[in-house]
């Protein structure tokens, strides 16, 4: 282990744990109270024997977390270390998923929409101004601070970012449904990914569902390569042209034209206040049921998941395959 880690033969003398909080690919998440204060933490406790041959991946998740410091990221406490297990001490926040929220409001415009991609445009573009990469947004990484209507929203799960030190990145990684152009072509990218994926959640928020979906991948993948997404009716009949501007700069196929993240903040949809103040909730509420009902979401993705997973979720090599059918598609096109 190459980065500072307090050593510690058991944690239960640092931290007593109370419940389990959820797992992961190769970690559990334990909600844990520090010893001797009423401080509480997500613990993110990680067997050594499952990071064999993944070491890197978790040192590059801490060095990129140890960077960074915002109130809309989702911060790094202290690192432990036993003779078994590695421990990550992570702020916890308790306000729940970002589609979880919405379907409990009692109304929700595209204000609120406008509001909520501010927040996490402003986090993203602090983590670009430091030269880190997220690689993997989407609204399942997107949590709420508090259960209080007020609540910031955060950035979560930094196991894909990395730290682009002048170079371009080349790792094909993410999440089928937001992964960029240019990241399936497995070319040379950069920050403009995130904002690609940016432009993914904005479209989801404002009806519900998804610019890009196929139950087959190649199709997923041929779709994005070809940026080719609508503006359906009736879903998008009370959606402001801004608003839709706005995307068409974040989903633009070329990462040179692309906006960046500065870009996007001055856009007036987020700057001004050309974002409808009409309630969409009803029919918003309704796509994202329909579309990412946890059951029908996964029975469409397990497999792709699940392959990123056993590639250490770095590497997906039906890539090879699955990205040159898709692009001779989109050629085609």
């Amino acid at each position: 282990m190459l980065l500072l880690k307090k050593q510690t033969e058991d944690i239960s003398s640092v931290y007593e744990i109370r419940e389990k909080l959820g797992s992961g690919a190769f970690s559990e998440v334990v909600l844990a109270q520090e010893r001797g204060s009423s401080h509480l933490v997500a613990l993110k406790c990680i067997p050594k024997k499952a990071l064999r041959g993944k070491e890197a991946l978790v040192e590059n998740e801490i060095a990129v977390l140890r960077r960074v410091s915002h109130p809309n990221i989702v911060a790094l406490e202290d690192v432990h270390e036993s003779p078994s297990h590695l421990y990550l001490a992570m702020e916890l926040v308790t306000g729940g998923e970002l589609f979880d929220r919405i379907m409990e409001r009692g109304s929700y415009t595209e204000k609120d929409a406008s509001h909520l991609v501010a927040q996490v445009l402003g986090a993203v573009s602090y983590l670009h101004s430091l030269g880190i990469v997220h690689r993997d947004l989407k609204p399942e990484n997107l949590l709420y601070a508090t259960p209080f209507e007020d609540s910031k929203i955060m950035v979560s799960d930094f196991g894909l970012s990395k730290i682009q030190a002048g170079n371009m990145l080349g790792t094909a990684c993410g999440t089928p449904g937001y992964v960029a152009p240019e990241l399936l072509e497995q070319k040379p990218y950069g920050k403009a990914v995130d904002v690609w994926a940016l432009g993914v959640i904005s479209y989801i928020l404002l009806c519900g569902y998804p610019p890009f979906y196929d139950e087959s991948d190649p199709e997923l993948f041929s779709q994005i390569l070809r940026a080719s997404y609508e503006f359906d009716s009736p879903f998008w009949d009370d959606i402001s042209e801004s608003a839709k501007d706005f995307i068409r700069h974040l989903l633009e196929r070329d990462p040179q034209k692309r906006f960046t993240c500065q870009q996007a903040l001055q856009h007036l949809w987020i700057s001004g206040d050309t974002a409808f103040d009409k309630d969409i909730l009803g029919s918003v509420s309704e796509q994202i049921q329909k579309n990412f009902a946890r059951n029908h979401w996964k029975v469409g993705k397990t497999w792709s998941m699940e392959c990123f997973r056993k590639k250490q979720i770095t590497r997906f090599d039906f890539l090879k395959v699955v990205v040159k059918s898709g692009s001779e598609i989109g050629q085609k096109k």
